[in-house]
């Protein structure tokens, strides 16, 4: 069992910065591929980023075309924590932003995960 907290959103100004946190507890964290999806009021839920231990130091990372160049995402084992770090905000960005944990990236960049958080509220203003 894994449980996800997000953390970090906000209210920002168009082309500010953001950088969302997820914290997991359970174990084996380092196993599980990591995501964050968001969704906007009326609209379907949207992968935006995962990343997956691929072999010694080196994590695998793929993105959604919306978000590649924008967003970052990045894990920190040792404090069981995902990033999304997210830049040249645009208010099209406005949505609640989930992370997401699952054995395999594929499924999560599918739009499907086996533990999902509460979400973040991130609101961006023109």
């Amino acid at each position: 069992q894994v449980q996800l907290v997000e953390s970090g959103g906000g209210l920002v100004q168009a082309g500010a910065s953001l950088r969302l946190s997820c914290a997991a507890s359970g174990r084996n964290f380092i196993s599980y591929a990591m995501g964050w999806f968001r969704q906007a009021p009326g609209k379907e839920r949207e992968f935006l980023a995962v990343t997956r231990w691929s072999s010694g130091s080196i994590y695998y990372a793929d993105y959604a075309d919306s978000v590649k160049g924008r967003f970052t995402i990045s894990r920190d084992n040792a404090r069981n924590t995902v990033y999304l770090q997210m830049s040249s905000l645009k208010p099209e960005d406005t949505a609640i932003y989930y992370c997401a944990a699952d054995e395999s990236a594929y499924t999560i960049t599918q739009g499907e995960y086996k533990y999902r958080g509460q979400g973040t509220q991130v609101t961006v203003s023109s």
